[in-house]
C-alpha cells in the first residue's frame, strides 16, 4: 500500500518541479506509473495539480519581483517591452502555453510579473496542464 501512495507523492513532486527552472521530465514518471499499471484518471489529477501549482509558484516570483533584478540577470529594456506586449495582447490566455519547454517557465513568471489577473490565470494554467498530462495519457494507451 505505501508503494502505491509514494508513487503518486514521487508523481506530483516530479510534475511540481517539472513546472520550475529544474530539468525534470514528469512525463517519463508518469509514463512509468502507467506501466505499472497505476490509475490514469488519478494519475492525471496528480500530475495536473503538481503542474499547476509549480506554474502558480512561477506566478508569484514573478508578481513578487522588482524590476531591479531584472537588470541584475541582464533583462533588456527591450525584452521586458516586447513580453509586456504580448501580456498585454494575449492575457491570461497565454497560461495555457506554460506547458511548453523552457518558455513556458518564464510565462508564468512575466505574467505574475505583469499582474495578470490571479484567479483567471490560474484557470488557465490548470486547463493548459489537464490537457498536456490528458495527451500523454492518451497516446501512452494508443501506443
Amino acid at each position: 500500500m505505501w508503494e502505491f501512495e509514494a508513487g503518486f507523492i514521487g508523481l506530483f513532486l516530479s510534475a511540481f518541479f517539472a513546472a520550475t527552472i529544474l530539468p525534470v521530465a514528469s512525463e517519463a514518471f508518469l509514463i512509468g506509473m502507467l506501466s505499472f499499471h497505476y490509475d490514469p484518471l488519478i494519475c492525471l489529477f496528480v500530475a495536473s495539480t503538481g503542474n499547476t501549482l509549480g506554474a502558480i509558484l512561477n506566478y508569484y516570483i514573478g508578481y513578487l519581483a522588482k524590476p531591479i533584478w531584472l537588470k541584475k540577470i541582464r533583462v533588456s529594456l527591450t525584452q521586458i517591452e516586447q513580453w509586456k506586449d504580448r501580456v498585454h495582447k494575449y492575457g491570461v490566455w497565454l497560461a495555457l502555453f506554460s506547458w511548453l519547454p523552457l518558455i513556458g517557465d518564464l510565462i508564468g513568471v512575466v505574467l505574475g510579473f505583469f499582474r495578470a489577473p490571479k484567479v483567471l490565470t490560474f484557470v488557465f494554467f490548470a486547463i493548459g496542464k489537464l490537457l498536456r498530462y490528458a495527451i500523454v495519457i492518451l497516446l501512452y494507451f494508443l501506443f
